[in-house]
């Protein structure tokens, strides 16, 4: 494990920003996308921005272990669902096909948990029931297991297109995917988490719930794209210790970016208004969570590049000749 003072020193350049003098640029969370004056795209993977209001990029290490564990986590799952993957260079950079994202991002959750107030838990606190479509009985404790893992979608799109919270049936109703692409979606995303709760388990941990993003490949195929069961995506707890803080109506630990939520949640900041100030040592916690994951999943000792690094250029695919 990487010391907390090396991972201190690392805070000052765990954010970047990029801004390239070309025209037309769409920004995303992690990306942004300049049109070339021949035509072509060029895409410049930031790291800068993440869930949760961008808070999340003063994690040191963070895009590494994302990028390195995501890529684990496609060859786990490859016999489910094809993904956009074709290489990786090194342990900074992702090499993807290109794919058309659907506007609908799949969250599935195994249990009853969460601070923000699109959680399962906040919403079902406040005395509602029927939540994402699906009626909960009384009862219920928080963090408590579900009968079974359900979804709930999500609008993913751009500024004022992002994160409406929708049921199942919205998905076709509004149009955002077909009723057979949507069936194809869910049947995915369960598989996938079922095979991610496996694993998890098998290495000590709880997969509490996570976010998948899907689209259509070139070849006209759905994939899954984008990472897959990181600390960014995904919740997860420890399983030695979850069922006595359970018992005892203790919080379980976070190893992803929910100890950051919950944080941030005590100091009355739930996503909106302004950002409170944080102690510089939460984030070297997140960075030693974030690599305790990486490294109970996958069994290796994490081995970072050079830091810091500078953004990088990576090509799309048809014009840097690579198929995949």
């Amino acid at each position: 494990m990487i010391s907390p003072e090396t991972l201190l020193n690392l805070l000052p350049y765990a954010c970047g920003d990029t801004n390239l003098n070309l025209p037309e640029k769409t920004s995303g969370k992690v990306r942004d996308w300049y049109k070339l004056p021949d035509g072509n795209r060029l895409i410049v993977t930031t790291d800068r921005l993440s869930a949760f209001d961008r808070i999340l990029a003063r994690v040191p290490y963070k895009g590494q272990v994302l990028n390195q564990l995501s890529s684990w986590w496609f060859g786990q799952i490859e016999n489910i669902i094809p993904n956009h993957l074709v290489s990786i260079p090194d342990q900074n950079a992702a090499i993807v096909s290109i794919a058309e994202p659907f506007r609908v991002e799949v969250i599935v959750r195994g249990y009853i948990s969460g601070v923000t107030s699109t959680s399962l838990w906040y919403r079902y606190s406040l005395g509602e029931r029927e939540i994402y479509g699906y009626r909960f009985p009384e009862g219920l404790k928080k963090n408590q297991e579900l009968p079974q893992p359900i979804i709930t979608p999500t609008t993913k799109g751009g500024v004022n297109e992002h994160d409406e919270r929708l049921t199942c049936l919205e998905v076709v109703e509004k149009g955002l995917l077909d009723s057979r692409t949507w069936e194809q979606v869910q049947s995915a995303a369960l598989s996938v988490f079922r095979r991610g709760q496996e694993l998890a388990r098998k290495a000590g941990l709880v997969l509490v719930d996570t976010k998948y993003e899907f689209g259509r490949s070139s070849d006209n195929r759905v994939i899954l794209i984008d990472e897959v069961h990181t600390p960014d995506s995904s919740r997860f707890w420890k399983a030695d210790t979850y069922d006595e803080q359970f018992i005892s109506g203790l919080e379980p630990e976070n190893f992803d970016k929910e100890f950051v939520r919950i944080a941030y949640a005590e100091k009355g900041y739930r996503g909106e208004g302004e950002i409170p100030m944080m102690q510089e040592d939460l984030w070297v916690s997140a960075s030693q969570r974030y690599i305790t994951i990486y490294e109970m999943l996958t069994g290796k000792t994490f081995e970072p590049g050079d830091y810091p690094v500078e953004p990088r250029l990576v090509k799309n695919l048809e014009r840097a000749g690579v198929s995949g």
